[in-house]
């Protein structure tokens, strides 16, 4: 079985949709999505991935369903004496804790105990992925997947990168504030993950593709920022800043 996911164009966060980039980003993703073998696709009800589904599955036959769960991971903790989501915090602040580097304790750190959403956000995403997989013939069996039915299927799922981290975190066996902090993924970044049966009956996910943006290099269009912050520290803002 394989996963696509795909994270939203260029976003327009004021009014939840895409900006003019973000829309001709979804428009050239339309071009690389009918070339893929997609069998269904399932979409975030927010409105930049859903804008972003509807113009990527354009040249398809395929209508997203909407999952509540894909909705971006919008948690966020009090630190260092500020409010941020979970993958703006500083370098200094998160590394110094190992806790946050396991998928076994990285909710035991103290800030987020003191964050009561947090869980409940995280189960609601990590359970509604394993109730997907369930119906497609996987069930998770400790840090795998029990085999229920073979399945060959392509699942695209149009998101944000936040959830997108967790889910990944999960299929993966990893803490999401690794991949929150050391990967980036472009707006319209494609990620890729199929399952492998090394033993019978025993499935588990490996990652081929993380944030590919070829769709919009290989026709001269250049990445978005939106994804990073200042590359070097003398650039003289916080803010996120393209060259």
């Amino acid at each position: 079985m394989r996963l696509i996911i795909i994270r939203h164009g260029d976003p327009d966060y004021e009014h939840d949709s895409l900006t003019e980039r973000g829309i001709k980003e979804a428009t050239l993703l339309a071009e690389r999505l009918k070339g893929e073998k997609i069998d269904r696709a399932y979409a975030s009800p927010l409105g930049r991935a859903a804008l972003t589904a509807k113009i990527g599955l354009s040249k398809t036959s395929l209508t997203p369903t909407t999952l509540a769960w894909l909705r971006e991971f919008d948690s966020t903790a009090i630190h260092e004496d500020q409010s941020d989501v979970t993958w703006d915090w500083l370098p200094s602040e998160w590394t110094k804790d190992p806790r946050f580097y396991s998928i076994d304790t990285w909710m035991e750190n103290d800030i987020f105990r003191n964050s009561p959403d947090l869980k409940p956000l995280y189960d609601e995403r990590i359970n509604g992925l394993d109730q997907l997989l369930l119906e497609n013939g996987y069930q998770r069996n400790g840090r795998n997947y029990a085999v229920v039915r073979e399945n060959r299927d392509t699942l695209v799922l149009f998101c944000h990168f936040g959830v997108m981290c967790v889910l990944l975190s999960h299929l993966i066996n990893c803490s999401p504030m690794v991949l929150w902090h050391g990967f980036v993924c472009q707006p319209t970044g494609v990620t890729i993950l199929s399952t492998e049966e090394r033993e019978k009956g025993i499935a588990s996910w490996r990652i081929s593709t993380f944030g590919d943006v070829s769709h919009l290099t290989m026709n001269g269009e250049k990445p978005s920022f939106a994804a990073r912050f200042r590359e070097t520290y003398g650039d003289g803002s916080d803010e996120r800043k393209e060259d």
